[in-house]
């Protein structure tokens, strides 16, 4: 896409509604937050063990023009001082990516404002320009429920999947170590927050891939886990759930760290961002300070409130899109297979 073409401080209208997270958000000038409204379903979906698709479409539907004027208000604007609507088009569950680009459509078409498409991968990456301004070029690690990739980018709108998952995502292998576990859903930050209470004692596989590969694998890291507990149960074996979690987590935490830090030493990049739900773990924050402390390479990680699916990273991302007039017209789908770039 470029560089923006000017500095005008446009306010953007963004909503979000790819999973479990009714959400809008007022954006100004591509860093600036006005307001930002996220209305979780996360107890509704707990009782069942994982979003159910039917659901979470359902509340989007009764949530969403509440979260909108709720946005609005707490930015103390109405909707004629909008000067562009945003929404996420895809990756994500289809029903529910419907419910967001509909409404923003029908106010894109009401007031006659610009209409914005935002890849959901894209929002993650650009919560961050709401705490710092890019540095190109640049690295991200992008780690959440349905993703895990490595993201070279050279300026702003230019992404290269440089790496990617093979099977099971971070956070996807989090949540169904937890169900093994009996732990509640969602279940990454219940790993996590035990893990830190464990040790490392069951030293599970790290899947490196070929010598080079920027890739990932975690299903087989999940099924040794799954193995391990049943040799345990079976044979009568005391354990400790909080060593097993340390020991799986220990094992995520290499593979992540271990890759992105070669990378931005091969790629020369001036600032390494961490984006996606999983970017609120601790134990992979703390590793990642400590291997990125000494280096030349600038990192940037969320605010916890920002790591999570949100409208304001959407807005944030759309402001470059806007400035390069990169705007859709309302033949603007769903699409749950986007692909960034």
């Amino acid at each position: 896409m470029g560089e923006i073409m000017n500095q005008k401080d446009e306010i953007i209208l963004a909503l979000e509604t790819s999973c479990d997270e009714t959400a809008a958000a007022i954006v100004k000038g591509g860093n600036q937050l006005l307001s930002n409204v996220v209305a979780t379903q996360m107890e509704i979906h707990q009782k069942f063990g994982g979003v159910v698709p039917e659901i979470a479409s359902r509340h989007h539907i009764e949530q969403i023009t509440l979260v909108i004027d709720q946005a609005l208000e707490e930015a103390n604007l109405t909707i004629n001082e909008v000067d562009a609507i945003a929404v996420t088009e895809g990756p994500g569950l289809v029903g529910a990516l419907l419910v967001g680009v509909n409404a923003a459509k029908t106010l894109a078409y009401a007031h006659g404002i610009p209409l914005i498409g935002v890849h959901h991968i894209a929002g993650h990456i650009y919560a961050n320009r709401l705490e710092k301004e890019f540095q190109f070029p640049l690295l991200s690690l992008v780690v959440s429920g349905g993703h895990t990739e490595l993201i070279y980018m050279k300026e702003h709108g230019d992404y290269e999947v440089i790496g990617e998952t093979r099977d099971d995502a971070a956070g996807e292998a989090y949540d169904k170590v937890a169900k093994a576990l009996n732990l509640p859903y969602p279940g990454g930050p219940v790993i996590d927050q035990i893990a830190h209470e464990g040790n490392d004692i069951y030293d599970f596989p790290r899947s490196w891939l070929e010598p080079g590969s920027y890739d990932f694998s975690f299903s087989g890291l999940k099924t040794a886990v799954i193995n391990k507990l049943h040799q345990l149960k079976q044979k009568g074996e005391e354990f400790r759930i909080e060593d097993i979690a340390a020991s799986f987590q220990a094992s995520v935490v290499d593979v992540l760290v271990e890759k992105t830090y070669r990378a931005t030493e091969e790629l020369g990049v001036n600032q390494l961002i961490v984006a996606g739900g999983v970017s609120a773990n601790k134990g992979l924050r703390v590793e990642l300070e400590k291997r990125f402390n000494e280096m030349d390479v600038e990192l940037m990680i969320p605010p916890l409130y920002l790591c999570t699916d949100n409208a304001a990273m959407i807005g944030a991302a759309a402001s470059i899109q806007y400035h390069n007039q990169n705007y859709k017209d309302l033949s603007l789908n769903a699409n749950p297979g986007l692909i960034l770039g």
